[in-house]
């Protein structure tokens, strides 16, 4: 994703897509880039714009989903489990304060 990411900067800089630029991006945040990633990258992108690249992707995205169904199921189990949800709601913010303070560095970092 890192070097498809690098490829679009290219793009949208006006710059071309070839392995010098896309290296340049990645050890400007330190990635060591793969050769062999490298060069399916800019072989797959080699004389398209970044338009035609977004087009022929969004399917392909779209085949994985985001999960984003699971709210409603949960919202309906809530709904009808009566007085037992004011505890529930009590017991997740306690939970969910925890993980959001677990989370400030999760150990890796964007491009890692």
């Amino acid at each position: 994703m890192r070097y498809v990411a690098a490829a679009l900067l290219c793009s949208m800089g006006e710059q071309e897509i070839t392995a010098a630029n896309i290296e340049k991006i990645l050890s400007s945040v330190g990635v060591e880039a793969d050769k062999e990633k490298l060069n399916v990258v800019v072989n797959a992108c080699k004389g398209k714009t970044t338009e035609d690249l977004i087009a022929q992707g969004a399917p392909l995205l779209a085949s994985i989903g985001g999960g984003g169904g699971a709210a409603a199921p949960a919202a309906a189990a809530a709904a009808s489990s009566g007085d037992a949800a004011p505890a529930a709601e009590a017991k997740k913010e306690e939970k969910k304060e925890e993980s959001e303070e677990e989370d400030d560095d999760m150990g890796f970092g964007l491009f890692d």
